[in-house]
């Protein structure tokens, strides 16, 4: 079994301590935040390493946390506030349950294998990215999107009518090229989408 690289072994032991501004400790092969500080009063970026847990992760970051790219089938120790936005894209999420409780810009998880929406945060302030997942329906979608939304490339999503899905989506909503559309129009395309790639 090879070595297990820890926060702490590269930074020293920060628990229960703030970091005053940006803590980057991306691309650095970690396995484990263990040392990590409760509160980064700054953006904290922990992408593109061998992390499966956010356990030790800060419980308050001020800014932006980007945990993406790395190996996490679940967001259990995930910071409760996040100041900025939250990317936990590129990884191998099943469910958002113990998304933070508040994340005051957007929040992005495209790219995993998630199949229901269930515990993602209810309020976001900047746009919501739920693209290229395995989705079955916009239950527990969050209740305010004040930026865009998009939920392209959830095949079982394409055969939602129009009704209902404005009903349930009141954003703006984007599609691919993060360009807003009629709601007409992005059901137009994401259904031509699918059958593009079904056709493949």
């Amino acid at each position: 079994m090879g070595y297990k690289l820890k926060f702490k072994d590269k930074y020293g032991d920060y628990t229960g301590k703030t970091w005053n501004g940006n803590l980057d400790c991306s691309d650095l092969g970690l396995t484990s935040l263990e040392g990590a500080p409760k509160v980064v009063k700054g953006d904290f970026y922990c992408f593109n390493n061998k992390l499966t847990s956010l356990q030790y992760a800060p419980k308050v970051v001020k800014d932006d946390f980007y945990c993406f790219n790395n190996k996490l089938t679940s967001l259990k120790g995930a910071p409760e506030v996040v100041g900025g936005s939250f990317y936990c894209y590129d990884n191998k999420l099943t469910s958002l349950k113990y998304a933070p409780e508040v994340v005051k810009g957007g929040f992005y998880c495209h790219y995993n294998n998630l199949t229901s929406l269930e515990g993602a945060s209810k309020i976001i302030n900047g746009f919501f990215d739920c693209s290229n997942n395995k989705l079955t329906s916009l239950q527990y979608v969050p209740e305010v999107v004040k930026g865009g939304f998009d939920c392209s490339y959830n095949p079982k999503l394409y055969e939602l009518t129009e009704d209902k899905l404005r009903k349930i989506v009141k954003a703006e909503l984007y599609l691919f090229d993060y360009v807003p559309v009629p709601l007409t129009i992005y059901l137009e395309r994401l259904r031509k989408k699918y059958k593009e790639t079904k056709n493949d």
